[in-house]
């Protein structure tokens, strides 16, 4: 029996436990150089104000390719460029789609990617939309070669339902391996039947092979005048979808695909001109706003919200249906969490005509005077979650339900564990979200923005008071959440060994490799997480244990034990006679950190 050195890492738990700090954040500046020139701002629809014009970011299943998507600053022509997901530098050269009016959506493979776009049907096309409106299309690209091309839209779509174009896409893409379906949701316009003239939305789903597939999940039309929408892929039709439409609610409506009290109303909104306050983004916004923790098949919403009050009766809907008044001029961060992809956790938004609050059941991130914009949201793992926004601290709100202006005050990013917030945001003024936010395979969150003084005090476009300007150039920022642990001294306990007593030597097993050697490296890999049990650690004990979700009865034993024999890590866990990991954290922290990280019951972490 000898005494052996025993290191433990708890870098993920007590991330969670103590929040994001400024080493969290790693920007890759100018890492990308594209091919072509790109316009970084798209006017917001009735105000002008400025909006970041999405560029579509996605990573392969395997993690060896991303790939980004841009409009050519023509406004014609959508360029991919592969990138490589560890320096975001460009891979060979863009891939072109002629004629594509938007990057609206993109899914990446190990063999290539999917695109979503608009495009003018060839003159001459029978029953194309007047004026070369654009109609959505699907890519597909293998190793740089299309593979095939869908029509989600113009003739022969849902010809029985009115036929459709997409002039402003404002949609999303996504792709289910397990369902071998590409999911699309976008806005449209009816341009003949029952609809024609007016916005609604539409939902499909095409094959592996590029078949467009008719099924009772797929949509025609939803939710009307709609310019939100989160689409998330889930195991099987229907993929989990919201919309925000405009007659004064946000819908879970993943069952019925519309706006109907079939639904689950998330949020009251006041709706005017359409608009409802541009709570998922407006204008070039509907991506990364719904995002399905890792592993798991529950998922998290973000969006902006005046909140609402003095509901009255929506007399257009009909009876069930209320609309609202602003509780607040400036608009605050609000999530929602949601037990799978039809079921929100808590209650419903109020339809009682005559009350006086109508936002009692939003589970707000921020709230005062401040006006918040473009939020969005990913999840590091099966509990943890990135929340974003833009805030301006002394907002001119001249339009009801529109934007603000004023000085940008900065990026906000903001850790939530299991719907409740972790820590304080921390703050950038010289990172934004410009593009998808996507969880990579070493558990970091990405995305792309363009590094650029950011404004939001005047209007853009063409006779905007704010100048515009094109880029060849993408950068790209990731948030850690290892990185908050590591900032904090309370966090890691990795300085020196820690003698667990007299052990026999054993194997060390860990979810990524096998270490066998005379020294002990100083921590354990940060990609393996784990809760620590239990009272039993004593002088003798040979083994750690590691207690999953996915292993019920051991996680259910180790909580159990740890919450019965103390209530902090440190006097749960003693390492000798005479010492013990000091840290300040519950144990629920740590559970909670712990939660749903993998398959491993049991690991030796013994170094011979």
């Amino acid at each position: 029996m000898i005494s052996l050195p025993i290191i433990l890492s708890f870098t993920t738990s007590l991330a969670a436990a103590a929040g994001l700090s400024n080493a969290s954040l790693k920007n890759y500046v100018n890492s990308l150089e594209l091919d072509y020139s790109f316009n970084p701002v798209k006017e917001a629809y009735w105000t002008d104000l400025p909006h970041h014009r999405r560029t579509p970011f996605a990573l392969s299943p395997d993690g060896t390719r991303a790939f980004l998507a841009y409009l050519d600053n023509s406004e014609t022509d959508v360029h991919i460029q592969r990138v490589d997901p560890q320096t975001f530098a460009a891979v060979g050269s863009a891939v072109t789609v002629k004629g594509g009016k938007e990057a609206g959506g993109l899914v990446a493979h190990n063999d290539g990617f999917a695109l979503l776009t608009n495009e003018a049907l060839p003159s001459g096309t029978a029953d194309a939309p007047a004026g070369s409106t654009p109609v959505p299309v699907l890519y597909r690209y293998t190793e740089g070669e299309q593979t095939f091309k869908t029509f989600l839209g113009g003739p022969g779509v849902h010809e029985s339902d009115g036929l459709s174009a997409a002039p402003d896409l404002n949609g999303d893409l996504v792709y289910s391996e397990k369902a071998g379906l590409y999911g699309a949701y976008f806005v449209v316009t009816d341009y003949s039947g029952w609809a024609e003239g007016h916005f609604g939305d539409s939902v499909q789903y095409v094959s592996t092979n590029g078949s467009l597939e008719t099924l009772p999940e797929s949509s025609a039309w939803g939710c009307s005048h709609n310019t939100g929408i989160a689409f998330e892929a889930a195991d099987a039709v229907p993929f989990a979808s919201i919309c925000a439409e405009d007659q004064g609610d946000i819908w879970l409506n993943t069952n019925n695909r519309g706006m109907d009290l079939s639904g689950v109303k998330i949020s009251n909104e006041n709706t005017t001109n359409g608009a409802g306050g541009e709570s998922m983004g407006g204008m070039s916004g509907s991506y990364s706003n719904l995002a399905r923790f890792q592993g798991e098949d529950s998922y998290i919403f973000s969006w902006v919200s005046r909140g609402a009050v003095d509901l009255y009766e929506n007399t257009w809907m009909g009876k069930g249906y209320v609309a609202s008044s602003n509780r607040t001029n400036g608009r605050n961060v609000a999530i929602a969490t949601f037990s799978d992809k039809q079921t929100m956790a808590g209650e419903q938004a109020s339809s009682v005509v005559g009350a006086k609050d109508g936002d009692s059941q939003v589970n707000w991130l921020t709230t005062g005077t401040a006006d918040c914009s473009n939020a969005h949201v990913a999840t590091f793992d099966g509990s943890n979650a990135l929340v974003t926004w833009e805030q301006i601290e002394k907002p001119q709100c001249d339009n009801i339900a529109m934007g603000c202006q004023g000085a940008f005050s900065g990026s906000h990013f903001q850790l939530v564990n299991k719907g409740e917030k972790v820590g304080q945001p921390i703050q950038s003024m010289d990172t934004y979200v410009a593009g998808d936010m996507v969880t990579m395979t070493d558990g970091r969150i990405c995305w792309p923005y363009v590094n650029m003084t950011w404004r939001l005090d005047g209007t853009a476009g063409q006779y905007g008071s704010l100048p515009s300007s094109t880029t060849k150039q993408i950068s790209f920022a990731c948030m850690n959440i290892a990185g908050a642990a590591d900032a904090s001294s309370s966090a890691t306990v990795s300085s020196s060994a820690i003698s667990l007593g007299s052990v026999v030597p054993s194997r060390v097993e860990t979810t990524a490799a096998v270490i066998s050697n005379s020294s002990a490296p100083s921590k354990i890999p940060a990609s393996v997480p784990f809760l620590v049990s239990s009272g039993a650690m004593s002088s003798s004990t040979s083994s750690i244990k590691v207690a999953r979700k996915t292993h019920t009865k051991a996680y259910s034993s180790a909580l159990s034990t740890l919450a019965t024999s103390a209530t902090t890590f440190s006097t749960a866990v003693r390492v000798s006679s005479t010492s013990s990991v000091t840290v300040k954290e519950t144990v629920s922290a740590l559970a909670s950190a712990a939660d749903n990280k993998g398959e491993i019951c049991e690991v030796q972490y013994i170094y011979e």
